[in-house]
């Protein structure tokens, strides 16, 4: 395996973070920019003139906006929004000849197909090109990376081999990678713990304190194990890394994206109002969304995630919304 070379697919903070991570082992990285100014300012002046520009890139790190650039290399690190993971492997597998190694640094779930990023890998490569992907999750903060700040992860695959040879290559003295088997435990950690970092800084906006937030944390996690279990995840990989460690860190951390629109919304503004200073706003709206349709249709009982999806997508009174949550018949803390 060619570890020299590696590319990365998407220079958004995280994207920019891991391609300057691997810069320090390999040759060189190439990392597919969508933005012709992201790559001129990657390439002249070695910042990311988008995201985290406060820091200087390393030199053996070159930007490309040619996917098929990219694609040459035999290790790829794919790091878009879940919701354009498909159209983006569709369109490597135009450019790719023989066999790649992919890390998915995803979170998320495919609101239109209620799909895991794993199965999302597995319709557009097989079951080989699954096999051949590993997935990587856990609190982690791209500045927090690219300043050198000790940081652990944890990374899921189908081959113990891959991911021993991974989990070596992308440690180290600062950025440590925990392994694990269980794709699915560590997919829907990543996925399910911003719908509920959004629920504690609705709360946190509303001013109800540190007690609620402790509470959401805790029931979310419940929540969070009920449906991972129900679709084959082992429960225990919840209280790890891509678990309990990120839900931790993205529902406190004032550099949560998904907790500062929580936020907003408990302060009152709406969802219209976010996208209109931000774009698209943070990844936990639109899982909400396909968390709410999953649970319908596994006939879990998540009660946290519905009221998200209540309050951001049927437009519902956050502190109703609250008033019923706290009123429901009382039951055995399950």
């Amino acid at each position: 395996m060619d570890l020299q070379h590696v590319s990365v697919i998407g220079a958004g903070s995280w994207g920019t973070a891991l391609a300057a991570l691997l810069a320090a082992k390999a040759r060189s990285v190439t990392l597919w920019c969508r933005e012709e100014e992201v790559a001129r300012g990657i390439n002249e002046r070695h910042r990311n003139p988008l995201f985290v520009s406060q820091y200087h890139l390393p030199d053996n790190l070159h930007a490309t906006t040619r996917l098929q650039d990219a694609a040459r290399n035999q290790l790829l690190l794919i790091v878009v929004p879940t919701q354009f993971t498909r159209a983006i492997l569709h369109a490597l597998r135009d450019h790719i000849h023989g066999e790649r190694i992919f890390i998915s640094a995803s979170k998320g779930i495919e609101v239109d197909t209620l799909t895991l990023i794993s199965e999302i890998y597995r319709q557009v490569f097989g079951p080989e090109g699954l096999a051949r992907t590993c997935f990587l999750s856990g609190p982690s903060f791209a500045s927090d990376v690219l300043a050198g700040l000790p940081t652990a992860v944890a990374l899921a695959g189908f081959r113990e081999d891959l991911l021993q040879t991974l989990q070596h290559f992308c440690s180290n003295s600062y950025f440590r990678i925990y392994r694990t088997s269980d794709v699915v435990g560590l997919e829907l950690g990543g996925a399910l713990k911003n719908i509920i970092a959004l629920a504690a800084g609705i709360s946190d906006g509303l001013g109800f304190g540190h007690s609620a937030r402790a509470a959401l944390i805790t029931r979310g996690l419940a929540e969070m194990i009920r449906l991972g279990v129900h679709l084959g995840a082992q429960p225990g990989t919840f209280a790890g890394l891509s678990g309990l460690g990120d839900l931790l860190l993205t529902a406190t951390s004032d550099q949560s994206r998904n907790r500062s629109v929580g936020i907003r919304i408990g302060q009152g503004e709406t969802l219209e109002m976010i996208r209109i200073g931000a774009g698209e706003v943070a990844e936990g709206v639109r899982t909400a969304q396909a968390v709410y349709q999953l649970a319908r249709r596994c006939a879990i009982d998540m009660p946290i995630s519905n009221a998200v999806h209540e309050i951001l997508h049927e437009h519902r009174s956050p502190r109703s919304v609250v008033s019923e949550l706290m009123e429901r018949d009382l039951k055995g803390e399950t």
